[in-house]
């Protein structure tokens, strides 16, 4: 046995621990490969004989990695990947070395990995991706991160070492301007004003200024945040054209979406089993990195609707007759673009809102107050609040105009869940706002009652 698989049979051996702990296992024996070899992840990534890509934004590299993912399998390319959503080196670590057979050799052909934003530069040292996929940047968890700007310096630098094709989101400001001077970028974006917002910029918007002399944008369509058709009012600057773009949206409530797909060999009609704006975004960026990887258009089509709601992010559940419908939500941004889908839904909702503060969530949780619940309040028929910061959602709820005889607090998860499925219309629905650990434990918990399986426990 060589140096390197002794070392990772321990990796292996704390993986097995963490399960019999009941804890899963996404990124503990990454982890603890990369203690004992530094250089754990491009030994692994060596025997890809596709080589890798990565998928980096604040919001939807999970959904956008699924979908490629989807593309992929309808390519006949096998994939080593991470879509568990452990995004850090240790989950990535992890995901190759549980397709690391005992002979040494990887079980898929291609590397498909989201990458949280700030693990970005280290991880594509080490991988030295093909494709590098860029998709957005909002303001989240901003006592773990800083402002957006540090996030985007750090890009920047990835970006100017890489050789990788760079797939960017023409949409957002500034990533768009990453491409600058780039070789071939290839943009994505929505060509359809008539999704754009009606009321322009959110008072949450997050990049205004143009990164080249610091002017103000101005904005011709907004359709997500900041993301939308805009042009520097000083310099110039505008969005570039984009290569891969979304025309003729069709946003089709909580369950879907329809979108023609246009790319340099053609266009096509996609069909997602995901709901919103947000999600055409991520169908979008998986889109052209297939395009960038060579993939038919045919394909591309065919694995963009083939691929199902993604573990916690518009799955459904079935609870006895009532439907749980899982949304995650986690910054202003992203929270904003969940209640506007779930508002072309007819009719009052009935919601369980669970706000949590653990580190993957980010400890300031003041970004419920840039949330625009205001718009929603009115159709809100129930809502029950829990986690570890269920008051102040409560309080922000009440603030926003929900009667206080329509919010219910229950800190404790399970009892929560117990009490927003009794106060649910029979043969209703019941829409999940979890953050990120609220989804986690929204789901463990589901899973324990036999309702939902472990994302572990199907791999």
């Amino acid at each position: 046995m060589s140096v390197f698989s002794a070392k990772a049979a321990v990796a292996r051996s704390a993986a097995v621990a963490s399960r019999l702990a009941g804890r899963g296992a996404t990124s503990v024996p990454g982890s603890v490969l990369l203690q004992l070899d530094q250089h754990a992840i491009a030994r692994l990534a060596a025997g890809l004989r596709r080589g890798s890509v990565v998928i980096s934004a604040t919001n939807g590299k999970t959904t956008t990695a699924a979908l490629a993912g989807s593309i992929l399998a309808r390519a006949g390319i096998t994939t080593v990947d991470n879509f568990a959503g452990a995004n850090m080196a240790g989950g990535i670590a992890s995901a190759l070395l549980a397709a690391r057979g005992r002979a040494g050799a990887l079980s898929g052909e291609l590397g498909v990995f989201e990458v949280d934003e700030f693990w970005l530069a280290p991880v594509a040292a080490e991988l030295d991706p093909r494709v590098i996929v860029l998709s957005n940047l909002f303001r989240d968890q901003l006592d773990r991160y800083g402002e957006l700007e540090t996030i985007g310096e750090r890009w920047a630098g990835v970006v100017a070492g890489s050789s990788a094709r760079l797939v960017l989101g023409a949409d957002d400001p500034l990533v768009a301007y990453l491409g600058v001077g780039a070789q071939e970028p290839l943009y994505f974006g929505i060509e359809d004003p008539n999704v754009a917002r009606s009321t322009g910029l959110a008072h949450a918007a997050d990049s205004t200024q143009c990164r080249r002399c610091g002017g103000a944008y101005r904005y011709a369509h907004v359709y997500v945040g900041h993301l939308g058709v805009y042009e520097c009012s000083n310099c110039g600057l505008r969005r570039p054209q984009p290569g891969v773009s979304a025309h003729n949206v069709v946003l089709e409530g909580a369950r879907s979406a329809r979108f023609e797909l246009r790319t340099p060999a053609g266009s096509g009609t996609v069909t997602l089993a995901l709901p919103g704006l947000y999600n055409v975004y991520n169908a979008l960026a998986a889109a052209a990195l297939a395009t960038a990887l060579e993939i038919p258009l045919a394909t591309i089509v065919d694995g963009l609707g083939a691929a199902p709601a993604m573990f916690g992010r518009a799955e459904l559940v079935q609870i006895g007759k009532r439907e749980l419908q899982i949304l995650l939500i986690k910054n202003p941004a992203g929270a904003n673009e969940v209640l506007r889908t779930l508002a072309l839904e007819p009719g009052e909702h009935d919601l369980l809102g669970v706000l949590n503060d653990q580190i993957a969530d980010g400890r300031d949780v003041s970004w419920i107050w840039d949330a625009d619940f205001e718009e929603f309040a009115p159709r809100v028929r129930h809502v029950t609040c829990a986690g570890t910061r269920a008051p102040e959602l409560a309080l922000r709820l009440k603030y926003a105009g929900v009667p206080t005889t329509r919010i219910a607090l229950e800190p404790n998860l399970a009892r929560a869940l117990d009490a927003a499925v009794a106060a649910a219309p029979e043969d209703g629905k019941l829409y999940a706002l979890p953050t990120y650990t609220a989804m986690l434990e929204l789901r463990e918990v589901l899973g324990r009652r036999g309702q939902a399986t472990n994302f572990w426990d199907r791999t």
